[in-house]
């Protein structure tokens, strides 16, 4: 690991922990960020019914943000690159009032990023990535980002049924806004959810176009760019371990997630006569009838492409008041409609160690166990990709999450077997973590060296807290370190052990 980026880290975590034991205010923030980025709102719009005050009693919610990136590999070529990147930004969301079960929200988002483009390619960013549009860079060198994240139509109430119509953040199983750097993930298009039937919320989105976190315009939700797709792209041209680099914008241009198929190019596509612009058709239900028993489903359809289902049961048995063991397991059969002869099996393109490399018919298996006394929550979890084809869930919502899903890991490559154990204290479900949220966990990744995949080890620590004496301030610090344990055939994946540090911080008002 970088030693100064060690101390640094420690450095800035005493500082922040000292400054958190000062007596803490009293005063609920009008926002508050729970662990995985979702925002609280606590100082709601309310109800009117003056169609005037629609506007007049609307409520601004404003935040100021920080995002610094530090990503150390233990070795550097042409395609891994040590680089640091940070991001400012800002966002102001406003939200009217309700008249007749009807209202809007308007959220404009700002960023501007900090890097030596000239020595670190834009294709070199990783999780730092997201604090710039590598598309915009390439094509004009703006480090800037400026968006409409959401703007979108509500009727009705989330009691019964309510429509949400326009540019939003749709949180489900396989969509989320995973607002981890600056801007979310969002979509365009129409949800519906309900919680008409009793212990039993349900939601259905139809979503025709997405805007990636890194990205400042809509683009399809299942296509991966290419030059025919942007035949104006740019190229830039970078020298960098002794070796030229030349890099096109038109691969940023569309869906570059890292979990996106890359072989699901325009160029493949309508050669296969499939449509380039398939919307996401997805939805969850998570019922709670069975005292104690949770069960969750889920499914997503891309017309003439692909679809998936997800099933899952958690059980709690409460041992006493302070302690709870929940086994819980989950299942995923990923359907084939066509996109597997076009692409292959294979996320990456290479179907090299597929058995059926036109294929995308895929499963996954997943087990765990969580068991919480008082503010302490361990949680050991095992997940199977079977030996078929790769998981396709390029929305920001992750197949493994909650089992063995660790910071930047895409642990669904097929006959991939993922074991995790994850340390939890002080969480909550408030989003205003004035004790210090810790949360550390081991990932043993068994990856299928046939198909160029590594066995690896993953080590994570995070922390979060709200400032107690300013608990509209809050800090984030996340460590993760990949060591590899096999080697590819033609790659010596030791070389490229790395260290992933971020460091961030948020003001509410």
């Amino acid at each position: 690991m970088n030693r100064y980026l060690t101390k640094f880290s420690l450095v800035v975590l005493t500082l922040l922990t000292t400054l958190s034991a000062d007596e803490g205010s009293s005063t609920e923030p009008r926002i508050a960020m729970k662990t995985n980025a979702q925002l609280i709102y606590n100082d709601k719009a309310p109800v009117v019914e003056d169609i005037l005050e629609l506007f007049t009693e609307g409520k601004f919610y404003g935040r100021l943000r920080s995002n610094n990136f530090h990503f150390n590999w233990n070795a550097q070529n042409e395609t891994h690159d040590i680089h640091t990147i940070a991001g400012v930004g800002t966002s102001l969301v406003y939200q009217s009032a309700t008249w007749n079960m009807f209202d809007f929200r308007v959220g404009v988002y700002g960023s501007y990023a900090f890097f030596q483009d000239k020595n670190d390619p834009a294709s070199s960013l990783k999780a730092g990535k997201d604090v710039v549009s590598r598309y915009d860079v390439i094509n004009g060198g703006n480090r800037y980002m400026a968006v409409i994240g959401q703007s979108y139509l509500r009727y009705g109430d989330v009691k019964y049924a309510e429509v949400l119509a326009g540019r939003q953040l749709v949180e489900t199983f396989y969509t989320k806004s995973n607002d981890t750097k600056m801007i979310p993930n969002t979509f365009d298009g129409l949800v519906i959810n309900s919680k008409a039937i009793p212990k039993t919320a349900m939601s259905v989105a139809y979503l025709a176009q997405q805007k990636l976190r890194d990205h400042t315009t809509a683009h399809s939700v299942l296509m991966f760019g290419d030059s025919a797709s942007d035949p104006d792209a740019a190229t830039a041209t970078y020298e960098y371990a002794g070796k030229p680099v030349t890099v096109s914008s038109s691969k940023y241009s569309e869906n570059d997630d890292a979990g996106m198929h890359k072989g699901l190019t325009y160029t493949a596509l309508s050669a296969a006569g499939k449509p380039t612009d398939s919307p996401l058709i997805t939805g969850d239900v998570h019922n709670k009838s069975v005292e104690n028993l949770k069960l969750d489903g889920s499914f997503y359809v891309v017309p003439e492409l692909l679809s998936q289902v997800m099933l899952e049961g958690n059980y709690k048995f409460k041992v006493n008041e302070k302690l709870s063991i929940s086994p819980g397991m989950r299942y995923i059969n990923q359907m084939d409609s066509g996109a597997g002869s076009v692409g292959g099996a294979s996320l990456s393109g290479n179907t090299l160690g597929y058995e059926n490399k036109d294929s995308l018919n895929a499963q996954m298996i997943g087990a765990r166990l969580v068991t919480q006394y008082e503010n302490y929550k361990l949680n050991l979890g095992y997940t199977q990709i079977l030996d078929e084809a790769d998981l396709v869930t390029p929305w920001r919502g992750f197949p493994t999450s909650g089992y063995t899903r660790s910071m930047a890991r895409y642990n669904w490559k097929a006959n991939t077997q993922s074991a995790r154990i994850q340390l939890e204290r002080n969480a909550n479900k408030s989003g205003v973590y004035k004790d210090l949220y810790i949360q550390t966990s081991i990932l043993l990744n068994n990856g299928d060296e046939s198909k160029n995949v590594p066995n690896s080890l993953y080590y994570y620590a995070g922390f979060v807290q709200n400032i107690p004496s300013m608990v509209e301030m809050q800090w984030r610090l996340r460590l993760g370190y990949a060591q590899y344990l096999s080697n590819g055939a033609t790659v010596n994946f030791e070389d490229f052990n790395n260290l992933d540090a971020r460091l961030e911080l948020n003001y509410f008002f």
